[in-house]
């Protein structure tokens, strides 16, 4: 059976997640202002990296855990809306990439069960 990074499209397709997912959250005001500071081709790469390894690709991913990577943005109000919109828009660039409905849920709660670290609370 495939992995979920393969029923994507691979390599390519994790590079094209990557930049419309960011394009929309760049473009959304309620998230924007956390990226203000932030190298984003640095950005881009780490995601990438991240969302092969969780989709079952191979696994180059060598940044901090999720508790770690996000502490700073604590301090600047991230919290459950904002974690809200990550996933919608990965659920959404998804659709628009034909990803099917199986693997759209299945990033949708892969991104959720990431929502207690990233937000301290474990």
């Amino acid at each position: 059976m495939p992995t979920l990074y393969e029923q994507l499209g691979g390599e390519p397709a994790v590079q094209e997640l990557t930049e419309r997912f960011y394009r929309k959250m760049l473009a959304d005001d309620r998230v924007s202002d956390f990226f203000d500071d932030i190298d984003m081709d640095r950005q881009l790469a780490k995601q990438k990296a991240f969302l092969t390894m969780v989709t079952g690709g191979p696994n180059h991913y060598t940044g901090k855990d999720m508790r770690t990577a996000h502490a700073h943005l604590l301090q600047r109000g991230l919290n459950d809306s904002h974690v809200d919109v990550v996933v919608h828009y990965l659920g959404e660039t998804l659709e628009e990439l034909g990803a099917p409905a199986e693997a759209v849920a299945t990033v949708r709660a892969a991104a959720n069960s990431l929502r207690d670290d990233v937000l301290g609370r474990r």
